[in-house]
């Protein structure tokens, strides 16, 4: 029985030294450090890219134009392509964070009210892979809205459309196909392409057709499709933010699998945009937009 009270002492003992009782002890491992509401921050999550001009043409502008929006928050940047970070950081000595550092850093600069806005096109891999990343953080925060890609509603597929018909593609001929190379996915997300592709001829835009260069539609098939709709000139553009390396090497390159030359051996007369998305005011509208609702969404 003395050692059995001997024993008791002893544990009350240390743990009085700690100076807290188990029950307090479990409390201050689950407290989590909640940001000030009153910091305010978007972070901007594109895919990246590793050609400078581009970069600063699009994912620049789209930065800009959402923070000239929204002057009272703080506009942050991450890429999601790791290849992308390592390339700049290795060859122009450019330091952009991923989407855990974009993180840490806001949790330790005690943000507390964050907008996320990917650039993405769609809702595929990328961003599904960006949000895995941020949901061991989201307790950080006291406010937390997650914006749209590019293409997501109903809506965004018509603002697409008038974006070409009033900025875009103002100067393509009638007796012309406009042929827009996305990248494609094997996530079901891919069939954005298609529905986009049917909504440009449904509003009115029947010289439009749209492709992917790792998916479907592919190059063949849209080549089938130009062929039927009776066109013999093309002029070819990246249905992406940037104009990287798909749109140089992929689309408007010399090999003889670009598009370009593809579409050359089939006997069309070809010229190829090198313009991102990015670079359009009509495009950067619908990212303030998507900034705008997720936040309208947020605080209702």
């Amino acid at each position: 029985m003395k050692k059995i009270i001997v024993l008791i002492t002893t544990v009350l003992a240390v743990l009085s030294l700690g100076g807290c009782t188990p029950n307090e002890n479990v409390e201050s491992k689950n407290t989590v450090n909640v940001g000030d509401p009153e910091k305010k921050a978007i972070l901007v999550v594109s895919f990246g890219t590793s050609y400078n001009d581009t970069r600063k043409k699009t994912i620049d502008a789209i930065e800009t134009a959402i923070s000239d929006a929204y002057d009272d928050y703080e506009i942050r940047r991450a890429f999601t392509s790791q290849f992308i970070i390592d390339k700049l950081k290795e060859r122009d000595e450019l330091y952009i964070n991923n989407v855990d550092e974009a993180m840490k850093d806001l949790v330790a600069d005690n943000i507390g009210t964050l907008v996320v806005q990917p650039t993405h096109v769609m809702n595929g891999f990328e961003y599904e892979e960006m949000m895995t990343e941020i949901k061991p953080y989201i307790e950080n925060f006291d406010s937390i809205a997650f914006s749209d890609p590019l293409i997501t509603s109903m809506e965004d597929y018509i603002a697409i459309v008038e974006a070409y018909k009033t900025e875009i593609a103002t100067d393509v001929p009638q007796d012309t196909a406009l042929v827009l190379m996305g990248h494609g996915t094997h996530h079901y997300a891919n069939s954005t392409y298609a529905a986009l592709d049917y909504i440009f001829k449904d509003k009115g835009m029947s010289n439009v057709f749209v492709g992917t260069v790792e998916s479907y539609p592919d190059v063949d098939t849209v080549i089938a499709h130009v062929k039927e709709a009776g066109y013999t000139k093309v002029i070819i553009e990246p249905l992406m933010i940037v104009a990287g390396d798909h749109a140089n090497n992929d689309m408007a390159g010399d090999e003889e699998d670009s598009w370009k030359t593809i579409f050359q051996s089939e006997g069309f007369e070809v010229d190829c945009v090198l313009k991102g998305l990015g670079e359009y005011e009509s495009i950067h509208k619908i990212y303030v937009d998507h900034v705008g609702n997720a936040i309208k969404n947020h605080t209702e």
